[in-house]
């Protein structure tokens, strides 16, 4: 494949400077036929002087100006076919420098196809001067460190999945072993611990379900011009008897005449449940959960801008987080506490889920906190309708 694709290079410029050569000799010999009888006139008239002269060597003159013309074809002819021999050399040169690079970025992706996402290819020249081989090479690299990423985010995922399918899994599979060996009596409690199990078991898998439907972005959203505050107070209002339950106090604070957003109610309100349902996990007795929403000019998932944005925050007095632990909070399945169960800690994927929701909204989300035992705030934007 690569020699063949050597050859046809190595052919298209030789023929592409035969040509060249060509056509350079065809306009020289042709103003030579017409240039060289006057030269040759002219000097032959400065050199005898006079016309009588010229006559009586007109025999001589003819001579001469044969091998004069002679010599000059015999020059071209020469050049020709040195030029020629310049573009037989200049153009395998040239192909094996064009031809290295991609046979190199052959090799490279025929490794990638066969699972080695660790190729790269050097890159040669400087993509700055328009060298469109090593804008090739880049790109090349660029491609192959996405492919690279996503195959260890695959690998983990699984990982990631399977270890949390064991545990419930595990629990079920031994309580019924018990059963079968008259180890566990058959009361209520045992029953009722298997079904829990089971329940974590489906609440994961539903989790997982809908996490695969907002990665692909395959989750419809009804997106309305409205007002954002009835949909949040409708969620803390909601969510308030468990607050009050657990001895914690949820605030509310709106900004009054918030300008109007283009958002899914729904979906919004599952990023609020997520956030303040966190919040409540990670909330002592006691402890105090503010909601605040106003108008700010702020970030959306596709840029920075100055355009408002609606800012909506959730912060919590809880057991905060340490600042190395802030960037991976919206990573599947971590955890920043890794002693605590999914039962205590959830799935995992709510705030993942959270992120792409928010971000398909057209909004942006982080979280921020001082550090350990001094609380964390989560806040997310969406756009203002302008």
């Amino acid at each position: 494949m690569l020699a063949r694709i050597h050859r046809y290079l190595g052919a298209k410029l030789f023929i592409s400077y035969l040509v060249i050569i060509l056509v350079c000799v065809l306009v020289l010999a042709t103003s030579a036929e017409f240039a060289i009888p006057t030269a040759y006139e002219h000097h032959m008239t400065n050199m005898m002087g006079n016309n009588s002269m010229m006559g009586m060597m007109g025999d001589m003159d003819t001579d001469l100006y044969t091998r004069f013309n002679d010599a000059v074809n015999e020059a071209l002819t020469r050049a020709a076919l040195a030029a020629s021999i310049a573009a037989v050399v200049v153009s395998i040169f040239i192909s094996r420098q064009v031809v290295a690079p991609v046979r190199e970025m052959m090799t490279a992706s025929r490794h990638i196809a066969e699972g080695q996402y660790d190729q790269r290819v050097q890159i040669a020249g400087d993509p700055t001067d328009g060298d469109e081989l090593a804008q090739l090479a880049i790109s090349f690299n660029q491609m192959a460190e996405k492919l690279s990423q996503t195959e260890d985010l695959r690998r983990q995922l699984i990982g990631d999945v399977s270890h949390e399918l064991r545990t419930p899994l595990t629990a079920i599979k031994g309580s019924m072993e018990g059963l079968l060996d008259g180890v566990l009596p058959p009361t209520p409690e045992t029953f009722q611990t298997i079904h829990r199990e089971a329940d974590r078991l489906q609440r994961l898998v539903d989790d997982l379900q809908e996490l695969s439907r907002v990665e692909v972005g395959a989750v419809p959203l009804n997106l309305e011009p409205q007002n954002i505050a009835p949909t949040i107070e409708s969620v803390v209002q909601r969510l308030r008897p468990q607050f009050q339950e657990k001895g914690i106090s949820l605030d509310l604070d709106i900004l009054p005449s918030l300008p109007i957003v283009l958002f899914d109610g729904d979906r919004l309100s599952q990023v609020l449940i997520n956030l303040l349902g966190n919040a409540l996990q990670h909330t002592a007795a006691g402890g105090k959960v503010s909601v605040h929403c106003s108008v700010v000019r702020g970030k959306t998932h596709q840029q920075s801008t100055t355009d408002q944005c609606i800012l909506i925050t959730v912060k919590d007095s809880g057991t905060g987080i340490s600042a190395e632990h802030l960037p991976h909070l919206f990573t599947r399945f971590y955890r920043v506490d890794k002693s605590r169960s999914r039962a205590v800690g959830g799935s995992g994927i709510g705030l993942t889920i959270a992120k792409h929701l928010v971000e398909a909204q057209g909004g942006h989300i982080w979280a921020e906190s001082e550090g350990i035992g001094k609380g964390s705030t989560f806040m997310f934007t969406l756009p203002v309708i302008t």
